[in-house]
């Protein structure tokens, strides 16, 4: 539980940084997390803003499989915001994410929801059911960055908006019990995202370790 406060932790540091216009970058430091943040654009320039919306995309890390609705991290990251902000203030979590997806299945998913594109924010965690089902990972190569294409839609385009996470390694859950082929697939794909987002200028956020 304690890597999950730092993760919601930080998402509200980059939340809280975004509502600011300043064109310096930010270095966020704790046990966990080492990432130059760049905070140019920020997700509101209205003061006055007090109603946000957040999008999770993902599979069942970001449902929360066999957790309470209000122990996902999306909804931990709402709830710690709310904090943050004046009574008022409101913010809305729409989770798109569902146990067993792979990035074909989200890319579905999102195509059936016709979204808007006022998003505040923007998560994405994906690509370990195309790992655990054996998908080539070509696939993975193609899929991944319609994604991020689709999530930095849902943010009007900005995709200083959008965090991708990382994926966890089951490997190391008491049902594997450590498996050194899983991991080494797992960071594969998360050394993909991770070169794609540096190439494009989107934060990554390592929470595997």
């Amino acid at each position: 539980m304690k890597k999950v406060y730092y993760f919601v932790g930080f998402l509200i540091l980059l939340f809280n940084f975004s509502c600011e216009n300043n064109a310096n970058e930010i270095e966020l430091i704790d046990d966990n997390i080492d990432i130059d943040l760049p905070i140019d654009s920020p997700i509101d320039t209205t003061k006055n803003k007090k109603n946000f919306k957040i999008l999770s995309l993902g599979d069942s890390y970001t449902i929360g499989e066999s957790v309470c609705e209000t122990c996902r991290f999306p909804e931990q990251l709402k709830d710690s915001l709310l904090l943050k902000f004046e009574r008022d203030t409101t913010i809305s979590v729409k989770v798109i994410a569902r146990t067993g997806w792979t990035t074909g299945s989200l890319i579905g998913a999102i195509r059936a929801e016709n979204l808007s594109t006022d998003y505040d924010l923007v998560t994405l965690l994906i690509g370990v059911n195309n790992q655990f089902t054996s998908i080539n990972f070509s696939v993975y190569e193609t899929e991944f960055p319609a994604l991020v294409s689709s999530a930095i839609k849902a943010v009007n385009d900005n995709k200083n908006k959008l965090i991708v996470v990382s994926i966890p390694d089951y490997a190391f859950t008491p049902l594997v019990g450590g498996n050194t082929a899983i991991s080494n697939d797992i960071d594969k794909y998360n050394e993909f995202a991770k070169k794609y987002c540096d190439e494009n200028e989107i934060t990554f956020v390592n929470i595997t370790e």
